[in-house]
């Protein structure tokens, strides 16, 4: 079924588009004239995005920040072999599928942290990744609130990924 669902999305957007006198190959040509300056903009912010990811990973900064905050993890659920997984997934997907393997190659897949770990990786969003993609072409830079929101918004998702797991 997922295998026609593609084919048959572009079939009814051109539909869509004939049906509204639009020509399809203009609008699309357009469309991706428009792209190339917006990806061309975003760039320099994705450019800074993993290089501050991997020299937080690199430096050693990521350990010592998730031996501090691992205590506190504790406290609301996570445990402590899932705080860096935690703390690297909103900067890096790459990098957080990474920490994901080691758990798996460490405690096996069917164990009660590799399903946390699962959960929480499926569950929580690179969201530095996202903001800088999302608010590249935006007119407002306010992105303190966006970043807050979402940031505690993906600890949550952890904590209650974590005693999903727990209670199933």
């Amino acid at each position: 079924m997922s295998n026609y669902l593609i084919p048959l999305l572009f079939i009814f957007i051109f539909l869509y588009a004939l049906i509204k006198k639009v020509k399809p190959y203009t609008a699309f040509t357009d469309g991706a004239k428009t792209a190339i300056p917006f990806a061309v903009s975003v760039f320099p912010y994705l450019v800074a995005i993993f290089v501050l990811t991997e020299l937080f990973e690199s430096s050693g900064l990521s350990n010592a920040v998730a031996s501090f905050l691992s205590p506190l993890f504790n406290i609301l659920g996570i445990p402590k072999e899932l705080t860096k997984l935690v703390l690297i997934k909103p900067f890096s997907g790459n990098g957080s599928l990474a920490v994901l393997t080691e758990i798996y190659n460490k405690f096996g897949v069917d164990s009660y942290l590799s399903r946390c770990a699962s959960v929480i990786y499926g569950s929580s969003e690179t969201v530095f990744y996202v903001a800088t993609v999302y608010f590249a072409g935006a007119k407002t830079k306010k992105l303190t609130a966006p970043i807050i929101i979402s940031l505690v918004a993906s600890l949550f998702s952890c904590v209650f990924a974590c005693f999903i797991c727990r209670i199933l």
